[in-house]
């Protein structure tokens, strides 16, 4: 299905875990119209993980000094971490008639949803359950208890911001999660918002507290 040709930006956020960066990169992936905003963190990489496609790695004066230019869309510290959006290379996309994925957290949307005049829309993922939570963060943070002790003790923070998202899913399965998302997109290029039922996300936020 054609998605029409006008950039937008499409935040995707969620507890660690729950796997915004998955469905982010399948989206990219799967659609030549979108872009991922790639950010810069000054976090170390972790393996696998490559400098330029998946962060921009840079030092905490490197950080600095682009937030002191005025340089990003948004920036915010998270488990201690810098992590920021560049403005140019996303307004380069937009101008192109790109459409723009952002994977960052509560922090950054609501800096991006003070800014006039973007074209933006919003998703907030859930983990099916919290057991399911703790075996990804376990698969990906080997060995680091505290770690994914510190990830865990701020989920109900994190998930407290859920309405402020146009847009809740629950990723219990990857690909209808994916497919479900694609479907809001392409409605949303077409000036269409869909209805989702707030109290049934209501009531699984409030299974999900820890």
């Amino acid at each position: 299905m054609a998605i029409e040709n006008k950039g937008m930006m499409f935040v995707l956020s969620s507890p660690s875990g729950a796997g915004k960066t998955t469905l982010t990169k399948k989206l990219a992936e799967n659609n030549s119209q979108f872009a991922i905003s790639i950010s810069h963190t000054t976090r170390k990489p972790r393996p696998n993980e490559v400098d330029g496609k998946d962060y921009y790695f840079v030092s905490k004066e490197e950080f600095n000094f682009l937030v002191k230019k005025n340089s990003f869309f948004e920036y915010a510290n998270i488990f201690n971490n810098y992590y920021g959006s560049l403005k140019k290379p996303v307004l380069e996309l937009l101008s192109q008639g790109r459409d723009v994925l952002f994977d960052i957290d509560w922090q950054g949307t609501q800096q991006l949803k003070k800014i006039k005049g973007l074209s933006l829309v919003t998703f907030f993922i859930l983990p099916p359950n919290i057991k399911i939570l703790k075996e990804r963060l376990l698969n990906r943070h080997q060995g680091q208890e505290k770690l994914i002790e510190n990830r865990m003790n701020k989920f109900n923070e994190e998930v407290s911001h859920w309405n402020e998202y146009n847009y809740v899913f629950i990723n219990d399965d990857l690909n209808k999660c994916y497919e479900k998302m694609l479907n809001v997109i392409i409605s949303e290029k077409k000036g269409i918002n869909q209805k989702q039922n707030l109290n049934e996300i209501a009531a699984k936020i409030k299974e999900l507290n820890i």
